[in-house]
């Protein structure tokens, strides 16, 4: 590949990049690859000067702001710091430095792995927060900032204008909570604070911001009224006087002591309460700074010394296995202690069942693991001439490890427990049993179904009708009243229509609109269990995957026991849906505008009556339209497609 070309490549990949780590918060590669593309593409420009265009990520600072928050320009620019690999690198900075300035003093931070911003007072009072953006032009995101309790909104004896620049930042401990949380939701864990950090600042409630507990972290000072100082520590201590929490920092008079303050910083990275991802070596002296002055890119006074991903050999010990919220076994990697980015690892992730067979991962095996993101550990690969003879191909077990329940493997990657009654996926089923569109418990919800859990009252979703009112009362929060009314809201369910209950069951794939179509084609519970293949498959909507899903969970064991329970409870197994003739059958309707003598529920009720059923939106599958008055873009969607589109008055006629 020619210079040009390869060129513009690495520009079109570093501005995906760039996108993706400063406005989405979702890096996809890792900070080591990127730095490794960026020093390429510098390279080749410094060969071919030629090439240089205003446009490339080696002439400016990557990220644009996000359009919900107003723009910002910043008073003094917040630039990016130029990278450093080695030592080497470090002492051709220095120099560099003492060729211009004779001698030099350097401050020496840790680089806090957050999002930069800019914090503005007015005669002492916090105005306004704006990130970094491109380093010109930034977001405002002055309510979210105002939720940091180590933020000051007020400082006593404040300059007339003060600028500062700090780093927002998720403490570890938080960020491990948080992760936790998700966990046991079944959500997609966070892959580092610092995007945990972006994301939360960049939410448009606050409140959300404030439940993450962030904190920040200010490292200097942008632009000041009536104040003048002749070093960056001197600055540090001052911003430190008016309530600041300020940036851990050494000062040192030769290049030496900082190498060993930052391969210090780098052995200890693990005693911060924040992620860090490098250090920051600086003139201390402002005037020596104005002197070296900026690049169009990056100030000449400093540098970044960016750490190596460690990458260390283990061997794999064994192989567990975790059930998460959602029923997916999630197998993990039992390794020799390690030492890692600062911290003994004796686990690493193993995603799932495909990750294992294409890095072809066993027990016994010597592996090469690395800290992805500088938080979780991972396997890169298997040193494979280490291997012992006795290692075999390893498989996600058939049956899940906590309840036994045999596991399905439907699914490209995931291998997921069938059981309805499996501990680790309790709370998930009980909350979903509750909930609204199935059989709507009031006052059963999440933190409710935990205590219920946790105090040994409930192992399945139908031991809700046996609880006992005294030991619900008991429970943390609770009492009397609202034990009476959990109860009651209990009691009632069990005369809800037979199609709630199919969907409460969580059948897969078995949503609300297929739990109607089901209830109303088999009319009883007993005639859904002892349906077959072919009975489910002649009914419109319901698939071959579904029929399967259906059948293999009315054959568990668990399932055959959350059924006993619930009939003995006397809750309700037929349905109450009038079912006049099947007109409509494997019709879809959508329903727009305003109607005159129906709700849109009592419509769509009436369809279903006759077989067919109801859509949110209008595609060439949708067979009416039934518009009313104000009809809106479904109207004009229909008539782009040629959908037959019917008055109240025709709909009238079709149901006599």
């Amino acid at each position: 590949m020619d210079a040009k070309a390869e060129i513009e490549r690495l520009r079109q990949e570093i501005n995906r990049h760039n996108y993706n780590y400063y406005v989405l918060d979702n890096p996809t590669i890792s900070d080591f690859e990127y730095d490794e593309m960026f020093r390429r593409l510098e390279e080749l420009e410094n060969q071919h000067p030629e090439l240089i265009t205003p446009d490339s990520p080696t002439q400016r600072v990557g990220g644009q702001p996000l359009a919900q928050f107003a723009p910002v320009v910043h008073a003094v620019p917040l630039e990016s710091l130029n990278d450093v690999f080695s030592f080497e690198e470090l002492r051709a900075f220095d120099s560099r430095i003492k060729q211009a300035l004779g001698l030099a003093e350097y401050s020496v931070e840790p680089k806090i792995d957050g999002l930069s911003v800019a914090l503005e007072y007015e005669n002492g009072v916090f105005v306004r927060g704006a990130t970094r953006g491109d380093g010109v032009t930034g977001e405002d995101v002055t309510e979210n900032l105002l939720t940091i309790k180590s933020l000051p909104r007020r400082i006593e004896k404040g300059p007339e204008r003060l600028i500062v620049r700090g780093e927002v930042y998720m403490p570890k401990a938080v960020f491990h909570e948080l992760n936790a949380k998700r966990e046991k939701k079944g959500e997609r864990l966070l892959a580092n604070p610092r995007n945990a950090a972006a994301g939360s600042m960049r939410q448009l409630d606050p409140k959300i911001t404030a439940s993450r507990k962030l904190e920040i972290i200010v490292f200097n000072v942008q632009l000041i009224s009536g104040e003048g100082f002749g070093t960056h520590s001197e600055s540090l201590e001052y911003l430190r006087s008016l309530g600041f929490k300020t940036v851990d920092f050494w000062v040192y008079g030769n290049i030496d002591d900082c190498c060993g303050q930052i391969q210090w910083i780098g052995e200890n990275r693990d005693s911060f309460d924040y992620d860090i991802d490098g250090a920051v070596i600086k003139v201390n002296n402002l005037e020596d700074r104005r002197k070296l002055g900026s690049t169009s890119k990056a100030p000449r006074w400093a540098a970044a010394y960016k750490y190596p991903p460690e990458k260390k050999e283990s061997r794999v010990k064994d192989i567990t296995v975790q059930v998460g919220r959602t029923g997916v076994l999630t197998p993990k990697a039992v390794i020799e202690p390690v030492r890692l980015a600062g911290t003994t690892v004796t686990n690493a992730t193993l995603h799932n069942q495909a990750f294992i067979d294409e890095k072809d991962i066993r027990i016994g095996d010597t592996v090469l693991v690395q800290k992805a993101g500088e938080i979780i550990p991972e396997v890169l690969m298997v040193i494979k001439e280490k291997r012992p003879d006795w290692a075999v191909p390893y498989r996600l077990p058939d049956y899940c490890p906590v309840c036994g329940a045999p596991v399905s493997r439907e699914e490209e990657s995931a291998v997921r427990c069938t059981g309805v009654e499996c501990p680790a996926q309790l709370l998930r089923n009980i909350v979903h049993f509750a909930s609204r569109d199935a059989m709507d418990i009031e006052g059963l919800g999440e933190a409710v179904a935990e205590l219920l859990i946790n105090s040994g009252q409930i192992k399945s979703a139908g031991d809700l009708y046996y609880l006992d009112k005294d030991r619900v009362a008991a429970l943390e929060r609770m009492g009397n009243k609202s034990a009476e009314n959990l109860l009651a809201a209990i009691e009632k369910s069990k005369s809800n229509d037979l199609y709630r209950l199919i969907y409460a069951l969580g059948i897969r794939q078995v949503g609300i609109k297929a739990a109607k179509v089901l209830a109303s084609h088999f009319g009883s519970l007993d005639a859904l269990e002892n349906a077959t293949y072919e009975e489910l498959t002649s009914i419109f909507d319901i698939g071959d995957v579904t029929a399967r899903f259906i059948i293999e969970w009315f054959k568990s064991e668990q399932s055959k026991h959350l059924l006993g329970l619930l009939r003995n409870a006397g809750v309700n197994t037929l349905s109450k849906a009038e079912t006049l003739d099947q007109r409509f059958a494997g019709k879809t309707f959508v329903l727009t505008g305003a109607l005159e003598r129906y709700t849109r529920d009592e419509a769509s009720e009436l369809i279903e009556k006759f077989g067919g059923k109801t859509s949110s939106s209008v595609s060439k599958k949708t067979d009416y339209v039934l518009a009313g008055e104000n009809a809106g873009s479904k109207l004009t969607k229909a008539q782009e497609l040629c959908v037959k589109i019917i008055t109240e008055n025709e709909f009238e006629e079709m149901i006599k």
